[in-house]
Order: structure tokens, then C-alpha cells, then sequence
């Protein structure tokens, strides 16, 4: 089964996110545990913890169609060593709200090297602070997602993905999330039906689909290869169409998250209901 959701709002508390999900028709959800433009953040409370539970089972929600995002800060392959640790200890924080919560996943960009470092060295520190930090937390796994390439960011290619999963040492506990915005934007087409099918096939050969434990649906404001990141709502970019009816009828996206993060909240629950029209099996 597909299971469509959007990143809804935690304000006022994680609890609410649930219910705020419910209200859409979302079988999936995306929250920030914390304020995503902060470094720290009060501990989340027990009483908080027990009523996300309660309402994500109110709202018929398991814990692993819950996609938490890390903190927009955080650059697990910064150059620099001081700043670096910073990340990794805020990024050791976020997945400990994961598992306090009983949450499986957290998805975050993998970093960026600031033009002052290679890609390839980039690619290690990355891996070597999500070693670092599956190493310190237990039960959640790192869910890599891919960028369109904007500025310094890494992640763009499947073989950036592929790079760092190779450097991990317990493969159980990584994952990726592909973005289809970030995907087309990075220059892989996906406006057709036998695009989707070369694109999908490419990363089924570099990264591998049992790595995928999530999605981002969403279409895109820029062009093919433009290597910035502006999402659109569902039909309304350059993407089109075609992309989600695929990914709504190929089976290997089943009981994984798949997460609007459009631009326009108020169309989330017809974006909802338009890609559940699309299966046609």
C-alpha cells in the first residue's frame, strides 16, 4: 500500500503533528522535533512523548511512516573540525528525540564542504560522523536524503549516496530518502514514463532500492540540471505529472513514507487525494 502524507507543523508541541496529519487525509507524516533553525532546544517532555503516541495511534499512523527532518544547521561533512562537532553532537540530539518518541527514522541532508575541501573528502567526514553517531544511539536509522546540488551541498549524484553508504559500518541503520524535486533538479529526468524508468533504474544499479526507506514528493519551480532547490505544488512545475503516477503504481515504493513538502499547505489534502487517483492496480 502507498502511503502519502505531508510535513506538517509540530507547533505548540510533537504531539500535534499527528492530529495535524489526520486533518489532511495523511497515511505518512514529516515533522521537526525541534525548531529546525536552532542548535538546541528544551528536552521533549514525558508528557509530550505519551500524547505523540497516543495521538499517532488516534490518527492511525505507524511509527515507521513518521519521517522526522534534522535541523537545517547541522553539516555533518563541515571542514572545519570544532564546527563539525557541533553538528555531529546536534545531530546525535535529533536522533535521540527519534528514540525517545519510538521513531525509526530521521531523514537529513548529508552536509556540504564549503569549497574548501574536496567532494570525496567530504564524502568521509560525512560517513565518519554518521558512524560516530549510530555508534552512540541505538534504534533509529539515518535516512540520507538527496539535494538538487545548491551551492556546496553534497548528495546530488546516486554515486555521492552510494559513496557514503559504502563507509557505513552498520549498513542496517542507513537509508535514503530520494526527493523528486532535488532528483530532477540534479539533472535526472523524470517527465515520462521511460525517463522514470532510466532514472530509477540508474539508482537501483549505484545505490540499490533496499536502501530506499523513503520519499519527497514534490514538483519543481526550476528546470532539468539547474542545481537549485524550490519546490511547487503537485502539477504545477516543470516536473508534471507522470513522476508521481509512476512512483503511485510501481510496487517498490510500498509501506515506505512518502512526504508532500509543496509549497501551498492549503492544497495538501487534494495533492493527497490526487496521487492516491492515480493507482490504477
Amino acid at each position: 500500500m502507498k502511503r502519502v502524507g505531508a510535513h506538517v507543523s509540530a507547533s505548540g508541541g510533537v504531539e500535534n503533528a499527528p492530529l495535524n496529519a489526520q486533518a489532511i487525509g495523511a497515511k505518512a507524516l514529516a515533522l521537526f522535533t525541534k525548531n529546525q533553525r536552532q542548535w538546541s532546544a528544551k528536552p521533549l517532555s514525558e508528557e509530550s512523548i505519551a500524547a505523540f503516541q497516543q495521538n499517532l495511534e488516534a490518527a492511525a499512523i505507524r511509527a515507521d511512516l513518521v519521517l522526522p527532518h534534522d535541523s537545517y544547521l547541522i553539516n555533518l561533512g563541515h571542514p572545519d573540525a570544532e564546527k563539525r562537532e557541533k553538528s555531529r553532537l546536534a545531530f546525535l540530539d535529533e536522533m535521540q528525540r527519534c528514540r525517545q518518541l519510538a521513531i525509526p527514522l530521521l531523514n537529513f541532508h548529508p552536509g556540504s564542504h564549503l569549497n574548501e575541501i574536496s567532494e570525496e573528502a567530504c564524502l568521509t567526514l560525512i560517513a565518519d560522523s554518521l558512524n560516530r553517531t549510530l555508534e552512540q544511539c541505538e534504534g533509529v536509522t539515518a535516512v540520507i536524503e538527496n539535494t538538487a546540488g545548491q551551492g556546496s551541498n553534497m548528495g546530488y549524484r546516486f554515486e555521492h549516496l552510494a559513496t557514503i553508504i559504502g563507509q557505513i559500518e552498520d549498513k542496517s541503520r542507513i537509508g535514503v530518502c530520494l526527493d523528486t524535486c532535488h532528483t530532477f533538479t540534479a539533472g535526472y529526468d523524470l517527465r515520462d514514463r521511460t525517463s522514470c524508468e532510466a532514472t530509477f533504474t540508474e539508482f537501483a544499479d549505484v545505490v540499490g532500492f533496499h536502501y530506499l526507506r523513503a520519499m519527497h514528493l514534490n514538483d519543481s519551480k526550476p528546470d532539468l540540471g539547474s542545481r537549485v532547490d524550490r519546490h511547487h505544488s503537485i502539477g504545477h512545475g516543470k516536473l508534471g505529472i507522470e513522476v508521481f503516477r509512476y512512483i503511485m503504481n510501481d510496487p517498490r515504493f510500498e509501506e515506505i513514507p512518502m512526504v508532500l513538502e509543496t509549497i501551498d499547505e492549503n492544497l495538501w489534502p487534494e495533492e493527497i487525494a490526487l496521487l492516491y487517483s492515480f493507482i490504477t492496480h
